[in-house]
């Protein structure tokens, strides 16, 4: 059983920039994260469904007609079997490439490691017309998935015919880039001696205080609270891209964390950090929405 070495927390789903607004945590408190667009993608929002809801009846409201039901969807990292008619041999599967695939290099990430997928959300109320987002609440980061890596594969490297399962996967379409890279789940998620019972990859059903990684007195989505055992210690910084000491600060019983604004993939180091193992592994076992895709 392969334990994480290092956890990423990776953000994905619409925000300001990508979609134009944030995910809605809809009124039962169910979590929705929308796939960013993509004109590029073999799959539009009206093809996705997740908790029995269908992305494109939702999408053009939410996004005030600048995206609409057949607008292409980058469905990344993918983690519901049910979102999508399946191929036999479908597995939850997360794609990178870029400068973010190379933080991912640089910082080794390797098979066992564990992506823990965090994004802007707000609740949204029902009208007359659709959902609409809220006015009383505040858009929030939260955590929505995770992937535990099972396998870790170069596009260019692939032929033709491997993986006929995974070919609507947006990046197959980027080909030519060898930094395009899938991160396949593995088959169970070991996070600690005992097995887990939890399937490598899923998705949270509803919004919790446990999944929400905003400060609740926090007036801007970016300012975090972390466990008192997350704070710069022995030269080691929790996570990549936070270097700087002013953006942590300890209280008594939390420690504040003034998040970078921009950034995809924040890696910590479990060796320096060793609490986070039981830490995640409470929250995933706690929240889990997803069962066994085998």
């Amino acid at each position: 059983m392969i334990q994480p070495r290092r956890i990423i927390f990776s953000r994905k789903g619409f925000d300001s920039s990508s979609g134009g607004c944030p995910s809605p945590i809809l009124p039962d408190g169910r979590l929705l994260s929308l796939p960013i667009p993509d004109e590029r993608s073999r799959v539009p929002f009206a093809d996705i469904t997740h908790q029995g809801i269908a992305l494109g009846d939702h999408v053009p409201m939410l996004t005030r007609q600048r995206l609409q039901a057949q607008s292409g969807a980058h469905i990344d990292p993918d983690l519901n079997a049910a979102a999508l008619p399946r191929l036999p041999g479908w597995r939850p599967i997360f794609g990178q490439s870029g400068a973010a695939q190379g933080h991912l290099k640089n910082q080794g990430v390797e098979v066992g490691d564990l992506f823990v997928f965090f994004g802007l959300f707000r609740p949204v109320i029902e009208t007359a017309y659709g959902w609409r987002f809220d006015p009383t609440q505040a858009a929030k980061h939260v955590i929505w998935g995770w992937l535990q890596i099972g396998d870790i594969l170069g596009v260019d490297t692939l032929d033709d015919a491997a993986l006929p399962w995974a070919r609507y996967h947006p990046h197959f379409r980027w080909r030519n880039d060898p930094s395009n890279t899938l991160y396949l789940a593995s088959d169970s998620l070991a996070l600690g001696e005992l097995p887990s019972g939890l399937p490598g990859a899923g998705w949270f059903e509803r919004h919790c205080a446990s999944l929400q990684l905003t400060d609740r007195r926090a007036n801007r989505p970016g300012v975090w609270a972390l466990p008192r055992w997350c704070f710069p210690r022995g030269g080691q910084v929790p996570l990549t891209y936070h270097a700087k000491a002013d953006r942590w600060q300890r209280e008594t019983h939390r420690v504040i964390l003034q998040a970078v604004a921009r950034g995809q993939e924040f890696v910590m180091d479990t060796r320096h950090y060793p609490e986070a193992l039981p830490w995640i592994r409470c929250i995933i076992s706690s929240n889990a929405g997803a069962v066994p895709w085998s």
